[in-house]
């Protein structure tokens, strides 16, 4: 299992490598929920967390709180490729998953990526700063899958 900020890190290398063509470079809040994607995929797919750290209901949707605030000092700017990135800690399978969630979801804006969260059962049906259940993102996601 990796680490959120594992995650996160691949995320930000994968815009890195895209230049930014989809239209802005990623934000925190951008950020925080390609990795809301990327657990809810992952669980409907593998039926065990992608990573350890819990996933919280905010204001603006779903939140990593310990990724949130590594990187709470950019503000809304873009955040920087990660120093030293490490693909080898990512198995075939799981960069799979976390390319198809940026492929599907990075070319939004972070407003539209909060607003698809923020209206989905698993961060709508939880109380706001309470952990969104792992069995309610893997149900929901299961549902989505084609």
């Amino acid at each position: 299992m990796v680490s959120a900020r594992d995650v996160a890190e691949y995320f930000l290398a994968l815009a890195d490598n895209d230049n930014g063509s989809s239209g802005e470079l990623i934000s925190n809040l951008k950020l925080q929920k390609l990795l809301y994607y990327a657990q809810g995929l992952y669980l409907a797919l593998f039926d065990r967390p992608l990573f350890p750290e819990q996933i919280e209901s905010w204001i603006h949707g779903p939140v990593v709180p310990e990724i949130y605030y590594y990187y709470k000092q950019y503000g809304s700017g873009s955040l920087p490729f990660p120093e030293n990135f490490d693909y080898s800690k990512f198995d075939d399978e799981t960069k799979e998953v976390l390319e198809e969630v940026y492929e599907v979801y990075g070319q939004f804006s972070a407003w539209k990526l909060r607003n698809l969260a923020h209206n989905e059962p698993p961060s709508k049906n939880t109380s706001p700063g309470s952990e969104i259940p792992l069995d309610s993102l893997k149900e929901h996601f299961k549902t989505q899958l084609v």
